[in-house]
């Protein structure tokens, strides 16, 4: 049974070790998601941390998903504190365990996390995904937009440089 919920600060500290086992999970896997050496725990641990101190703060928010009570997906949203940019939030480390995927988990990770958003009065969201992964059709099934893509604008694993593709949704 897959179960949702929102960390705190708190909560999270209490789990890091399990949020970088995912995190580590899904490089080794591939994943496009800022690292290049899934061997390299010390700088997935060092994600966590900050982003760690951005939940005490409020400056983004973190949910997961457990699949019979370990671990399985995360998704973090990330709250833009300028004046002129309070109205939008930026989606980012939706992962999911390898061994966790093909149960919507994703899909539904996106729908908590957009519903959470609209009811806080943000109507713009934004992510970036690497040109022709297959999150951009999750993504687009879910409504959202391509703004435009980038080359050679992240280094894989196989360190290659691939394009990236910044998408948005707008609640109106």
């Amino acid at each position: 049974m897959i179960e949702y919920q929102k960390l705190n600060a708190e909560d999270a500290h209490l789990m890091l070790s399990e949020l970088g086992d995912v995190l580590q999970a899904c490089v080794k896997d591939g994943a496009s998601v800022g690292f290049t050496d899934p061997a390299d725990r010390l700088s997935i641990d060092n994600f966590w941390k900050d982003k760690i101190y951005s939940l005490a703060s409020h400056d983004c928010e973190l949910l997961v998903a457990r699949d019979n009570g370990v671990l399985a997906g995360t998704v973090i949203i990330n709250y833009c504190g300028m004046p002129n940019g309070r109205h939008r939030a930026e989606i980012a480390k939706l992962l999911v365990h390898p061994q966790s995927r093909r149960q919507g988990i994703a899909r539904q990770l996106m729908n908590q996390a957009e519903e959470m958003v609209w009811g806080k009065g943000i109507y713009l969201l934004v992510l970036d995904t690497r040109t022709g992964d297959v999150a951009s059709e999750l993504y687009r099934s879910l409504g959202w937009q391509t703004a435009g893509t980038i080359p050679l604008y992240a280094k894989s694993i196989e360190n290659t440089l691939d394009s990236t593709t910044f998408m948005y949704k707008v609640n109106r």
